[in-house]
């Protein structure tokens, strides 16, 4: 169930502090950007595309008319046409991004990391397909070759997100991992792809015990018998990814744009952290 009036007040809470951090910004750094006045507000623009992501709609086409536009116009009085609503999804990139980093978790100790692909259209359109030319790549996952993205995610045991990245589909698991744990503390779980002298040498270096699958070829590397348990509870993350592209909508083939495809992600990951219940494994902490 859609807790909406849970949704708007933090995401407004959130957006009168960011929108005049914002404008400051974009006067300091010169950049230009059209700021055409509109009824529907950001806060409420941002309401209306995460409670998407819980609804249970296919699209946001379907949603939007058949859906918000009949039975939520007293909570948004001031609606606009389906056409104007894309324009100012656009708009909202920045905030979701700062939001979505306002809505991660604090660190546990123990924290699993893995990635999933975000294919953009089916391998038959590839040639065809412009809107991502440049920058999707061709990538190869546990489902075989693919065309798009890869969704890096660091969570820990309570189902919170810890960090995101998106990097393109021929990206090595490994290369965004140091970039992603800033703010992360004791284990790190993941499987055998992450696999790096060099990279658990180097977060070895920040405190962070990095313990990964082995390969049968390798020789034996002794593990603690509670890291043997964590290594089998890695699959936690499969299950939010699970989620993310059947609850939520986070990977389709409809995008138009690239910001409309990160606008799209964000609002599904912001989405996913008003879970109530969430993948979570049980811990006995002392």
């Amino acid at each position: 169930m859609i807790n909406l009036d849970a949704i708007y007040v933090d995401v407004d809470d959130f957006c009168l502090l960011f929108e005049p951090q914002w404008i400051t910004h974009l006067i300091e750094t010169g950049e230009k950007q059209r700021n055409k006045p509109s009824r529907l507000s950001h806060s409420e623009v941002m309401t209306i595309l995460i409670a998407f992501h819980h609804s249970g709609f296919r699209d946001f086409k379907t949603y939007y008319i058949q859906f918000v536009s009949q039975y939520w116009q007293h909570h948004f009085p001031e609606l606009v046409s389906y056409t104007r609503m894309l324009k100012l999804l656009q708009t909202v990139l920045p905030a979701l991004c700062s939001y979505l980093k306002k809505r991660f978790s604090k660190p546990t100790g123990i924290a699993f990391i893995d990635s999933t692909t975000l294919k953009v259209c089916h391998n038959m359109r590839i040639p065809r397909n412009q809107v991502f030319s440049g920058v999707a790549e061709r990538g190869k996952g546990t489902m075989g070759w693919f065309y798009g993205f890869k969704l890096h995610l660091i969570m820990n045991d309570e189902g919170g997100l810890l960090s995101v990245k998106v990097t393109a589909g021929n990206v090595d698991d490994r290369q965004p991992v140091l970039d992603m744990v800033e703010n992360i503390t004791g284990s790190l779980y993941a499987d055998k792809g992450y696999i790096s002298k060099q990279l658990e040498g180097e977060l070895s270096e920040q405190g962070i015990n990095f313990v990964t699958g082995q390969r049968k070829n390798m020789k034996p590397k002794p593990l603690s018998e509670w890291d043997k348990t964590m290594l089998s509870k890695r699959f936690i993350i499969e299950t939010v990814f699970d989620q993310l592209k059947n609850i939520a909508q986070i990977e389709h083939s409809r995008h138009r744009s690239c910001v409309a495809f990160m606008v799209n992600l964000m609002a599904g990951l912001i989405a996913y952290t008003f879970q109530e219940k969430k993948p979570s494994i049980k811990v006995t902490r002392l």
